[in-house]
């Protein structure tokens, strides 16, 4: 019954802002589009909105857990049209504050404690107010300011609710062809497992301190400390935070910050991230972004963190580079080499097409080119060739995209490339390095040393299989002696040569650890295996 009342309540606001015209307009429904002759309301006059934002003002009122929809799905711009994503990227988390006298009795229940016990003083009016929770200044006893954020009462069941509507609409849109592109559910799926990570105050709580330890030793960005006794499920306390918005350009200007350099360091700060640390912040909109009395960056709201592979880095490195050199060929290849292209990939025909998105870019300066436009664009276009793209590529490209607008706010004249390059060279560089290799191979030691021993019994017995062919076989006994001893002497010649790697590798590692006698040992065997190799 509440389901079905809630599903009304969304009805009447889709109604409200034509949502059931547009939804009719599909071709999954657009049959049904002369029902709406048939509703009374659809004769009264509404205001004039675009189709975006329409659907922006119809999620706004639809509640928090439809707001954190929308801006999940504006971080999938590689299915949404430009108007609407554009709208999408408007919502604000300024959502109504619940009541006090709730807040305080939740950090009650968590932590386990009265409030008065717990803190030395705690405001009842809310500092802010969010889809997800709001946040409450305090005093500890030792004299520390610290906000207190705290998850909204009954929000998961909220949560479950809306989204079980969310899933029924999208197995209807999914029985339709469109749906291949859409992809509904999977929208839907990742949008659960965001916002559930989210109600985890534990989860933040851990995100805050690795992004705290990862730029300890760095000026560029600052990220408050958490009070872990006063963390819970639903409660997450850290050190309050004092600086200027990064958006109020004109008090960071009367300030004298120097907005050049902000700029950049707003851009190493994500590169650092992406590229040294790989663990990055993945909602960094100018409402969690601060400037402190240092210049310096501040950062807050931990909720929505990002983290890539070795071969993920190595994807974006890659296609930034090439795409420089102007190379679509190496393009198109870093995408079939990747493994995301099915076999029907026509590759000449993905590379022209990259060709044509990518020419008329460099009819503009360096510094005018958008990073994350380029990836979007090379994303929109891969849809189109079958290949499927990775779903935290498309989190960093969101990232880079606020990152590229924030610099160019701060300072119009920002070189993205120019800042990007050395991390990307570097990023290359080591992939290459003989110190990488080494280390790969050190990480591939244990598991080949284990492996080793069974590689008799594997030779001997894809021998007797030979053998069992050339019984059958006797027309071509000739060939398939021939075959069988060359297969031997390789096989014999591999297995010396696969000892040789594993002992030189072993003599490494015994070395490290100063064990000089066993690494010559091992060594030396390694040798007398090499020249069997040869």
């Amino acid at each position: 019954m509440r389901n079905l009342v809630r599903f009304i309540a969304i009805s009447r606001i889709l109604m409200r802002y034509r949502l059931d015209s547009l939804v009719l307009s599909t071709p999954l429904l657009k049959s049904f589009k002369p029902l709406l002759y048939l509703i009374p309301w659809h004769y009264f006059p509404v205001k004039q909105y675009t189709r975006g934002e329409r659907i922006r003002l119809a999620l706004e009122e639809l509640g928090p857990i439809f707001i954190k929809f929308g801006q999940t799905l504006s971080t999938r711009r590689d299915l949404l049209p430009d108007d609407i994503g554009d709208e999408l990227a408007k919502l604000q988390d300024k959502c109504p504050a619940f009541d006090s006298a709730n807040a305080q009795q939740i950090v009650e229940e968590s932590l386990g404690d009265s409030i008065d016990t717990l803190f030395k003083n705690f405001d009842q009016k809310p500092l802010a107010s969010a889809s997800i929770a709001q946040v409450h200044t305090a005093t500890t006893h030792d004299g520390d300011k610290v906000v207190v954020k705290v998850v909204r009462p009954n929000i998961d069941q909220i949560i479950k609710r809306d989204i079980a509507l969310m899933y029924a609409l999208a197995r209807l849109i999914s029985k339709h062809q469109m749906s291949q592109k859409i992809r509904p559910t999977e929208i839907v799926a990742e949008f659960e497992n965001i916002i559930l990570n989210e109600l985890n105050m534990l989860n933040e709580a851990a995100n805050a301190s690795q992004l705290r330890k990862n730029f300890s030793r760095s000026n560029l960005l600052y990220v408050p400390e958490v009070y872990w006794n006063l963390c819970s499920e639903n409660v997450l306390t850290t050190e309050r935070i004092y600086g200027t918005p990064v958006g109020d350009i004109e008090q960071l200007k009367a300030n004298n910050v120097d907005m050049k350099k902000l700029a950049e360091e707003g851009v190493i700060i994500f590169f650092t991230q992406v590229f040294k640390h790989n663990f990055f912040h993945a909602d960094m909109h100018p409402g969690n972004i601060f400037v402190g009395k240092d210049n310096n960056y501040i950062g807050v709201d931990f909720g929505i963190m990002g983290t890539l592979t070795e071969e993920d880095k190595d994807f974006i490195a890659d296609i930034f580079l090439a795409f420089f050199n102007q190379d679509y060929h190496a393009v198109a290849r870093v995408y079939i080499d990747s493994g995301w292209a099915s076999a029907s990939t026509d590759v000449i025909a993905f590379e022209q097409a990259i060709g044509r998105i990518c020419e008329p870019m460099f009819e503009k300066p360096l510094g005018e080119i958008s990073f994350g436009q380029v990836l979007l664009e090379l994303i929109q276009e891969a849809k189109n060739f079958d290949i499927t793209i990775q779903p935290q590529l498309l989190l960093l490209d969101k990232t880079l995209l606020n990152i590229e607008g924030l610099g160019r706010q701060l300072y119009p004249q920002l070189d993205l490339w120019a800042t990007a390059k050395p991390f990307l060279e570097d990023l290359v560089k080591e992939k290459y390095s003989m110190k990488n290799t080494f280390e790969k191979l050190k990480e591939q030691a244990p598991q080949l040393l284990k492996d080793i021993p069974e590689l008799p019994k594997l030779v001997i017995n894809a021998l007797k299989q030979l053998d069992k062919v050339k019984d059958i076989n006797r027309l071509y006994s000739q060939q398939t002696d021939n075959i069988v001893n060359q297969l031997k002497d390789n096989s014999n010649k591999q297995t010396s040569a696969i000892f040789a790697g594993a002992l030189i590798i072993l003599a490494g590692i015994l070395a490290t650890n100063a064990l000089w006698i066993a690494s010559s040992a091992s060594t030396i065997a390694g040798l007398i295996f090499w020249s069997k190799s040869r």
